[in-house]
């Protein structure tokens, strides 16, 4: 048996020696290694998400060169509109029903072309009672026509008779007289026919006016009128009658109008060069000329209208289109037009930061770049950018104070 002293040592429990601690830096080095990736992988989520999916949303315009190789200089720049000076409503001349429109928008149509018709029935109506009174007037004129020849026949064969004294004087002369009094009444039915002729002929031209037609050649810009409508050369009020079927442009007379402040037009004279550019087509430098300057002033704006012709013809122009003009001055022989340095921007597109002005264009990856500028002159909405840019670079309208250069950029949906 076992004594008490050898149990107590089978009860004791052996311990291992503990394992050396680690240095000190080791542990540090274990301990900040998830903490650096952390940070990393925040960082690069946030760089993510406001850097790619955060871009901010700009409007954009291009860059547009100055001049060109025999540019002449600008005394004057004002804008204005494209109008026309041939433009109608066309109505029709009666008061009726309209039957049928044969017009649309954007149609073009010639001289004399139908564009709608008006219901005929009264009109027809009426042409068929008028003929009806010249038939009834010729036969009426076909009968005393004979009654006539009668007469004269026989105040001829009594006339004979009383000079051999076959019959009495009172029978010779009761013919004379049937005989004149038949003359008067062929006379009273030739005129009657005449003015039943006139009548007809008005008729006619009342069946016309119920067919309306284009007094030019031109293009339907607005349809007025549809089937089964009133239509009247006159305003019935309440309006639930039409005035017009349509208004139609002859294009071939569209030409600029400009206001111009009294304190600039000793600068404008007739016949003077000018370059127009459409606010939709700012690339194209449409040739021009001073038609007419009016020769009155209004005085609420101090303006004076001035009438500008385009010397090229295209389909893009159309009436109301906005246009900027500018009045040009000719080089002179002796020295010859320089070409002009630089781009014109909108002036919307300049702005200052940290004293100095600058734009940002946007570039082929979508980021915005600072550009430094140096401002030659601003013109009215646009201004002249003579060094920073290049002609064709898109740079940022309106460009909030949030924007950075290197800043992420999308356009604006319209």
């Amino acid at each position: 048996m076992n004594t008490s002293a050898d149990l107590l040592k089978e009860l004791r429990i052996e311990r291992k020696p503990a394992a050396a601690p680690p240095p000190p830096g080791r542990k540090r080095w274990f301990v900040w290694v998830p903490v650096i990736a952390a940070v990393l992988a925040l960082g690069a989520w946030m760089l993510f998400f406001f850097g790619q999916g955060k871009a901010v949303e700009v409007r954009t315009a291009p860059a547009v060169a100055l001049g060109g190789a025999n540019a002449q200089a600008s005394v004057l720049d004002a804008s204005g509109y494209v109008v026309a000076r041939r433009m109608a409503t066309v109505s029709a001349k009666i008061t009726g029903k309209v039957k049928e429109i044969m017009i649309e928008e954007g149609m073009r149509v010639e001289a004399g072309q139908v564009m709608a018709t008006l219901d005929p029935i009264d009109a027809n109506a009426q042409r068929t009672l008028y003929a009806a009174q010249v038939q009834a007037a010729r036969s009426q004129v076909a009968g005393v026509q004979a009654q006539l020849k009668e007469a004269e026949a026989n105040a001829r064969r009594l006339d004979t008779l009383v000079g051999q004294q076959l019959v009495s004087r009172a029978q010779y002369e009761q013919a004379v007289a049937t005989r004149d009094a038949l003359r008067a009444q062929l006379q009273t039915a030739q005129r009657n026919a005449e003015v039943a002729g006139d009548q007809l002929a008005i008729a006619d031209l009342g069946v016309d006016n119920t067919i309306v037609r284009a007094p030019f050649a031109g293009v339907v810009i607005a349809k007025a009128a549809q089937p089964g409508e009133i239509v009247s050369p006159l305003s019935a009020g309440g309006g639930f009658t039409r005035t017009g079927i349509g208004t139609i442009v002859d294009m071939d007379s569209l030409e600029v109008e400009v206001e111009v402040g009294e304190q600039f037009i000793g600068r404008v004279q007739p016949r003077m060069p000018v370059e127009a550019t459409l606010n939709a087509y700012q690339d194209w430098k449409i040739p021009a000329e001073v038609i007419a300057i009016i020769p009155t002033a209004d005085r609420g704006k101090a303006t004076v209208k001035v009438r500008i012709a385009l010397k090229e013809k295209d389909p893009r122009i159309v009436p109301d289109m906005g246009v900027k003009v500018s009045f040009l001055e000719a080089p002179q022989p002796e020295q010859p037009a320089e070409r002009p340095k630089g781009v014109r921007v909108p002036a919307a597109a300049v702005v200052e930061r940290d004293g100095a002005q600058v734009a940002f264009v946007v570039s082929a990856e979508d980021t915005a770049e600072l550009r430094r500028l140096k401002v030659a002159r601003m013109q009215g909405s646009d201004a002249q950018v003579s060094e920073g840019l290049v002609a064709g670079e898109s740079v940022v309208l309106d460009p909030p104070a949030e924007l950075k250069d290197g800043a992420k950029v999308k356009l604006q949906e319209n």
